[in-house]
């Protein structure tokens, strides 16, 4: 019997497809000697859940689950049907999976107690960003933080588990439902994507290490509000402007921000009249996507502290947002700090 051993294909003829997520996962859970393997699993259930998410995003069209729910959650905002759908999912994927105690959700009005007094985490969790553009077919997200509980393992949950600073997440992430769908998240040591590959039901290794230009030549901002800015925003989007940069607003976050970490730019959702403390949510919107710009060597700032420090004091706690490239940033508080910070009023 003749034996040959293996030699890796050099003709050309067979590719890699790379490094999965959860062999990469794998790799980095020495990374938390504490964990025993809980986070890890964690971050599991949330890439079944995006998987699952996924599916439905895609078929929205064909299995009329477009459209508006007929409700509004808890901010006011009108549900679309896959904002109640993801939420399902990933309540499902948490509770099932154990490792969770508690959840925040954006469609949910109070803390969700999943009676799992051994679990060790809380999770906050945008199921579903962008869900307006669902009917016309624009990119949509999840967003995601994860903390560990304060209180001894085995007791119930209480406040000080969930009401804690960004400073505090374990993990963070997002997920992109766009032409590809990808899911970026950190633990605290670098940035790193997964591309979604359907035909195997895998997510793979696409962009390691990710780092965030230091400066750019993208702003993304709602105009259509600029009634209702500071003239610190308005003396930084002139500023914007004299400098020819381009105009890049989506009205999804998720898909913005991921824009803006790749190629370069700023991102701002400032307080206006009719949001002073401006629309996104704290917990589950703004830490999540803070933590990874840091990771990425980005910044992420109210307009006065960065929004890693800002302590919570309520659930669904909004905040002014100016997250991007380094150089952006710093420039975008310099304008800002020249102008007494008064929302202006508006005669309509």
């Amino acid at each position: 019997m003749k034996i040959l051993p293996y030699q890796p294909d050099q003709s050309g003829m067979a590719y890699s497809v790379g490094t999965t997520l959860d062999r990469f996962i794998k790799l980095k859970q020495s990374d938390f000697p504490f964990a025993s393997g809980e986070l890890s699993q964690l971050l599991r259930d949330i890439a079944l859940a995006a998987k699952i998410v996924n599916r439905e995003t895609n078929r929205a069209g064909l299995a009329n689950i477009g459209g508006a729910f007929g409700q509004t959650n808890v901010q006011g905002e009108e549900q679309q049907k896959l904002d109640v759908i993801a939420n399902i999912r990933f309540m499902r994927a948490l509770s099932k999976g154990g490792e969770v105690c508690a959840i925040v959700s954006e469609e949910e009005d109070a803390v969700i107690d999943l009676q799992n007094n051994s679990g060790k985490y809380v999770v906050a969790i945008d199921p579903l960003d962008g869900s307006s553009n669902i009917d016309v077919n624009i990119s949509i997200g999840t967003i995601f933080s994860i903390y560990r509980r304060k209180t001894p393992i085995g007791s119930p949950i209480q406040e000080e588990d969930v009401m804690q600073p960004g400073t505090e997440q374990v993990a963070a992430g997002y997920v992109l439902y766009g032409s590809s769908t990808m899911l970026v998240y950190t633990t605290g040591f670098g940035v790193n994507g997964f591309t979604y590959e359907a035909s195997l039901g895998e997510f793979f290794l696409s962009h390691p290490n990710i780092e965030a230009p230091k400066n750019g030549k993208i702003y993304s901002i709602n105009e259509g509000l600029e009634k209702s800015w500071t003239d610190g925003i308005k003396d930084y989007i002139g500023f914007c402007k004299s400098e020819q940069l381009s105009a890049r607003y989506i009205g999804s976050l998720v898909a913005d921000f991921h824009r803006n970490l790749l190629k370069g730019g700023i991102y701002l959702y400032p307080g206006t009249q009719s949001n002073p403390n401006g629309k996104l949510r704290l917990l589950y919107e703004a830490n999540a996507l803070a933590f990874i710009a840091e990771q990425a060597g980005a910044k992420a700032t109210d307009g006065n502290q960065r929004i890693l420090e800002i302590q919570p004091t309520s659930l669904h706690q909004r905040t002014p947002l100016y997250i991007g490239s380094d150089k952006m940033v710093d420039e975008a508080l310099r304008r800002i700090a020249r102008h007494k910070q008064i929302i202006p009023t508006i005669n309509l």
